[in-house]
């Protein structure tokens, strides 16, 4: 539900008045010698904080909240900068918040650089031979992405997640959508080990990367409703997002108008409270509804 515009003031007050309370009690405990006990108990919190605004359905207190949660997490990584769930959390929600809330380009583009960088100290830590994989050669890379094993699944899905913002921040650069092959290479490799993960968000990448152009240009639609089908399948109804984009992308490429509006009406009509999902459920049906208005003027 959309807050009155005093609610929201009164909210974003609250919300930053906890986080500073919390940033102030946590860098008490880190700047004595009680780090190394507190690092368990940080990741946790970190986590908890985190789940708390992925089940939260009101977009715009997550948006005027969560840059004070953001910086908390950037002065625990200065404390911790080995820690991997810092790192890997630090990667998703900067991501998350951009993809979500930023719509200044140079902005979004920090924002992604630094998600990015994050995703990237977590796999290294990870893996020793992956420190550099932006930098490596494609040869050099698909043979290090090759090794992963399934217990870096998580670390390796962060980057190809961080990769994808990164690559649309900089959609201008030629250089940067050169990069999504390495994009498809690291969801491929996720599928290979856990296929669910995620509820098989992989696929949903996939899917994105075979329709973002038409098929004159190279796009393969047709392989990416095989993404998309697994994506609704392996979802099961969680992540209402797999829907909207199977509308969006491969829908309206192939103007199937029944298809459509099928799914976008599923998506309105379901209940976005899902745990893990809400507030990227509470989106999706946002996006549904502006795709639903514009269908006539589409088709």
């Amino acid at each position: 539900m959309i807050l009155h515009h005093m609610a929201i003031h009164n909210l974003r007050q609250s919300l930053s008045a906890i986080a500073i309370f919390i940033f102030c009690i946590i860098n008490l405990f880190l700047s004595s010698g009680c780090a190394i006990i507190m690092t368990s108990a940080t990741s946790d919190m970190m986590e908890n904080l985190s789940n708390t605004i992925l089940n939260n359905d009101d977009l715009p207190m997550v948006k005027a909240g969560a840059p004070a949660y953001l910086l908390m997490i950037d002065s625990l990584i200065s404390k911790d900068p080995k820690n991997k769930t810092l790192l890997s959390t630090a990667a998703m929600l900067y991501t998350a918040y951009a993809d979500l809330f930023v719509k200044d380009m140079d902005r979004s583009k920090k924002m992604a650089e630094k998600a990015l960088n994050y995703a990237n100290q977590a796999i290294c830590l990870e893996k020793k031979d992956a420190c550099q994989l932006k930098s490596e050669t494609f040869e050099n890379f698909e043979k290090i992405i090759s090794k992963m094993q399934k217990e870096h699944v998580p670390a390796l899905f962060t980057l190809g997640n961080a990769w994808s913002a990164w690559i649309m921040a900089n959609k201008n650069d030629f250089n940067a959508i050169a990069d999504m092959a390495h994009i498809e290479l690291i969801m491929q490799k996720v599928i290979e080990l856990d296929e669910a993960y995620k509820d098989g968000a992989a696929y949903l990448y996939l899917g994105t990367l075979a329709t973002l152009l038409p098929p004159a240009l190279g796009g393969k639609p047709e392989l990416g409703k095989q993404y998309f089908d697994k994506a609704v399948n392996l979802s099961k109804g969680k992540n209402l997002m797999t829907k909207v984009v199977f509308a969006k992308l491969y829908a309206r490429m192939i103007f199937d108008r029944k298809l459509h509006d099928q799914f976008l009406k599923e998506v309105i009509a379901a209940d976005p409270h899902v745990p893990g999902y809400t507030l990227v459920n509470t989106w999706a049906q946002i996006q549904a509804r502006e795709l639903i208005n514009s269908a006539d003027d589409y088709f």
